[in-house]
């Protein structure tokens, strides 16, 4: 199989978790609490994948100051873009309450969630396709973050949707289109990086790390915090520990 296919084929796998989540979200009506200790727990398993699997391998490829720039410029580009979009009614798209902006209330809205949620999945997935070049294996730690904090990601939000009014063809149509972006987004990292210095390398895997820690702060621990609150930091960690074993297979 080409490499490019290969990592399309795991970035979709990942991003298809975005759609397992919103199924169960959508349709199952889960506790409050319980969603926002799920989230906790992808917000661990995530930041151990910024942790140990992207900054750290960024700091191999490249050293302090290649990764540095790239993770301050994805947290900017990441935080910039976040600003717009909250302004136009998505501020609130990964929240399972009643928070998220209703279309009559604030036109637009829809189309701002979903380019919202394009914002999140895409540098996650660009750092599966450009784990597979040199020709090794698929980084699998970087992969199962990815998929189990993408199931807390989908079924939140998804919960949120629906208590906004959205229909199953919004909410099912979008998530679909994101998993299948993630394919295209993994693929796309391993098909146009495969020549790229490792300086470059090194700051690209920093922009997309620094991007993901901006994203968990702003979208996935509120949501975690407003429901578990006292249990979140221990749910947290155990996630965290849980993604920093498969790092060490």
């Amino acid at each position: 199989m080409p490499g490019w296919l290969s990592a399309g084929a795991w970035g979709l796998l990942a991003g298809g978790a975005l759609v397992a989540g919103a199924l169960v979200g959508y349709l199952v009506r889960v506790p409050q609490k319980v969603i926002a200790g799920i989230m906790a727990f992808g917000s661990g398993v995530l930041l151990s994948a910024v942790s140990f699997d992207l900054i750290a391998d960024a700091n191999e490829r490249g050293g302090l100051l290649p990764t540095a720039f790239g993770a301050v410029a994805g947290a900017l580009a990441y935080t910039l873009s976040n600003v717009a979009l909250a302004r136009r009614g998505a501020r609130h798209r990964k929240r399972s309450g009643l928070q998220q902006a209703q279309e009559a209330d604030k036109p637009g809205s829809g189309t701002a969630i979903a380019l919202g949620a394009l914002l999140d999945g895409v540098p996650e997935s660009i750092v599966i396709g450009t784990s597979l070049l040199g020709g090794g294996p698929v980084s699998a730690a970087t992969v199962a973050a990815v998929f189990v904090s993408n199931v807390p990601e989908g079924l939140s939000s998804a919960a949120g949707m629906r208590r906004a009014g959205r229909g199953r063809a919004y909410v099912f149509g979008l998530w679909s289109a994101i998993a299948i972006a993630s394919g295209l987004a993994a693929a796309a990292g391993y098909a146009f990086l495969g020549d790229a210095p490792d300086d470059l390398l090194a700051a690209i895997t920093a922009l997309a790390a620094g991007a993901i820690l901006a994203m968990i702060t702003d979208t996935m621990i509120p949501e975690a915090f407003e429901n578990a609150q006292l249990w979140t930091g221990l749910i947290a960690v155990l996630g965290f520990l849980a993604a920093f074993s498969i790092a060490q297979w």
